[in-house]
């Protein structure tokens, strides 16, 4: 739930004063920790800001295909994504991430697909696939940040009505 002054809705770095790089991260109700690993400079106390962007994509991911299957009936277990993040230089888009889906659960080749299908349309992958804008100000004030409840709203709706030419609403 989002407090009056939106600090659970952004995401909130500040040092900690240990180390080069530690800083503590706020959203969401919670804090960890991010750093850079000791050969680089850092203490290696928590995950680089590439291992949270590939969490953020393996995390919606995940849970994306949790909603679609449920929807759909299909009883699946054990549902892990896993994601990478390298970078090839020279190519026009240097990022890459490498996304691997496993679960336990019977499905034909066609139910496979279809899971395919579904995780490169979850709403992280959308935003990374799309492009963002950036603004950069001074200040101390919180940035417009919207609700919590949004990655819910959009995984509902590309299940519930589907969003572009894909038909998330086919049984």
């Amino acid at each position: 739930m989002a407090q009056a002054d939106g600090a659970l809705d952004a995401g909130i770095a500040t040092e900690t004063g240990r180390g080069r790089f530690e800083v503590s991260v706020s959203t969401g109700g919670v804090q960890f920790l991010a750093d850079e690993p000791e050969d680089v400079g850092g203490l290696g106390s928590g995950p680089t800001p590439y291992q949270i962007l590939a969490s953020a994509l393996a995390a919606c991911t995940t849970m994306t295909l949790r909603l679609y299957a449920d929807r759909k009936g299909w009883d699946i277990k054990d549902l892990r994504t896993a994601v990478g993040h390298y970078r090839e230089e020279g190519n026009v888009q240097p990022d890459v991430f490498v996304r691997r889906i496993s679960f336990s659960g019977e499905l034909d080749a066609e139910q496979r697909e279809r899971l395919l299908g579904i995780a490169d349309r979850c709403p992280v992958h959308n935003t990374l696939r799309g492009g963002v804008r950036i603004e950069t100000r001074l200040g101390d004030a919180l940035p417009k940040a919207a609700p919590s409840t949004t990655h819910m709203v959009d995984m509902e709706a590309l299940i519930d009505v589907g969003r572009g030419s894909y038909d998330f609403t086919e049984r």
